[in-house]
């Protein structure tokens, strides 16, 4: 008797099939990738209702800011009043607090310019946040003051940054508050490196 031999050509569909059959059932199924849930937003609390309005500092009533809220960033541009006249401080720039709402707090910068000695227009921005959002007004930290040298870049032999709170209190102040000079939040540019 002979004895049988199954063709080739059947026999390879069967192994490369059957190879196949237990690669899938061997190695778990892969699930393609959903995109990441973003991080959830934490502020202080009161910080997520909206911070939009007219506020004045407690320290100098004659420096006022007017709020404009989208529901992630608060925007507080400053505008300097004497005798119900609205006067632009640093010689007609503009200074703004620009916070946003993220997972790490109510957080951003307050934006100004300053001049170095030789007449150089710089902008500086200062770290800000909110800290207390409550009825009566808004408290920031803002880094005081910082050193920059003649080509607006920070100063390497400037001081260390220092923070300090300051307090804004909703609506105008009262009739007859004195003017103290300086903007509290503005920040302090400090007097330029190599001068």
């Amino acid at each position: 008797m002979g004895e049988y031999h199954c063709p080739m050509s059947r026999r390879i569909p069967w192994i490369v099939a059957g190879s196949l059959a237990t690669a899938l059932t061997a190695c778990p199924a892969r699930t393609p990738s959903l995109p990441s849930a973003p991080l959830p937003i934490r502020v202080p609390p009161e910080c997520e209702k909206s911070q939009a309005g007219e506020y004045h500092h407690t320290e100098n009533p004659a420096f006022r800011y007017l709020g404009e809220d989208d529901g992630g960033t608060l925007t507080l541009t400053l505008a300097r009043t004497r005798t119900g006249e609205e006067v632009h401080t640093d010689g007609g720039t503009t200074v703004q607090i620009v916070l946003n709402r993220t997972p790490e707090g109510f957080v951003g910068e307050t934006r100004s310019t300053t001049f170095t000695p030789a007449g150089t227009e710089c902008p500086v921005r200062f770290p800000t946040q909110a800290i207390v959002c409550d009825d009566k007004g808004l408290t920031l930290r803002a880094v005081a003051s910082a050193a920059i040298d003649e080509d607006c870049r920070p100063a390497t032999n400037g001081a260390k940054p220092t923070w300090k709170e300051q307090r804004l209190l909703r609506g105008a102040p009262d009739a007859g508050a004195p003017d103290a000079g300086v903007p509290p939040t503005t920040g302090d540019a400090g007097t330029p490196s190599g001068s």
